[in-house]
């Protein structure tokens, strides 16, 4: 099958790129996320008329939302005009989002049912790009991920190793917790789905996906710093406990990914599994760029 990947210089898209060369069950076609800054409707139905792909996998705006990076309308507006050629094409659009449309006030894991009750931004637009995709386009699976981490890229592991590096202390909520995904995992994740589609299965609508253990920041950054300590000295304070305002409510964005294994039969796996081999790559990744 042939896959173009919206952003493919995401730490998702890389993953997605790594993961495909050593199996190489699919062609891919790569589109960073600069290719994508498409001005108007004609030129994003240029980009797709010329991938000549079977599927568009989108990882741009979770990408966004993970990196602390704005979301702006016109990036909704350019999923809007990938699900309207996706529809017209009849090529189906695996747009993946993020646990974050959640608020983490549910008293049970989400499932797909739920309605996105998350009121800061990033929330909001996530879930108004969710609606949007699927209001254009038929053929649309929708995954929700918990944050992805990685080695390389802006997200949870190079956002925090990056400060402690420089000799900077984290300060850190230890009340909102979560299911953190390895890039990895995420592709292996989008690697199974892509792998039925191709087969024929048309299994539209919205999926969850989440490691089988769940963390909060601080603990994230705990695992974190034990596996870098080996590659950096640390102060014993380099992480802090955030003090939370007395009575404040816990809040989880645990998903519930039951439907993801009972379709697709793709299981969770652990994030702390990915820890150790994430920080030695992150490691030797800048010990070539300072001797570079």
């Amino acid at each position: 099958m042939r896959v173009l990947i919206l952003g493919s210089d995401t730490p998702l898209g890389m993953a997605l790129m790594q993961r495909q060369a050593l199996l190489g069950r699919h062609e891919i076609v790569p589109m960073s996320r600069s290719a994508c800054r498409w001005k108007s409707e004609r030129q994003a139905k240029k980009s797709l008329a010329r991938a000549k792909s079977d599927i568009v996998v989108d990882v741009r705006i979770e990408a966004a939302g993970d990196g602390g990076l704005q979301i702006q309308e016109l990036d909704l507006q350019r999923c809007h005009w990938v699900a309207k050629g996706c529809h017209r094409a009849n090529i189906a659009y695996l747009y993946v989002s993020s646990s974050r449309v959640f608020s983490g006030q549910l008293d049970r894991p989400y499932d797909e049912q739920d309605v996105p009750d998350n009121e800061e931004a990033v929330g909001q637009l996530l879930a108004r790009a969710e609606g949007i995709v699927a209001e254009a386009c038929a053929n649309h699976l929708i995954l929700r991920l918990g944050p992805i981490f990685s080695y390389e890229g802006t997200n949870l592991i190079t956002q925090m190793l990056g400060p402690l590096r420089e000799g900077d202390s984290l300060i850190l909520d230890n009340n909102l917790r979560g299911c953190p995904v390895a890039a990895d995992d995420g592709a292996r994740v989008i690697l199974a789905v892509l792998d039925q589609v191709s087969t024929g299965l048309k299994p539209w609508g919205i999926y969850h996906y989440g490691s089988s253990d769940t963390a909060t920041y601080y603990e994230f950054a705990e695992a974190l710093l034990a596996a870098a300590s080996q590659f950096s000295e640390f102060s014993a304070s380099a992480v802090q406990l955030e003090r939370e305002p007395e009575g404040l409510r816990p809040l989880s964005r645990t998903l519930n990914c039951g439907k993801i294994r009972n379709t697709f039969a793709i299981r969770q796996v652990p994030w702390r599994s990915a820890i150790g081999d994430l920080v030695k790559h992150y490691y030797e990744q800048q010990q070539g760029a300072t001797h570079g």
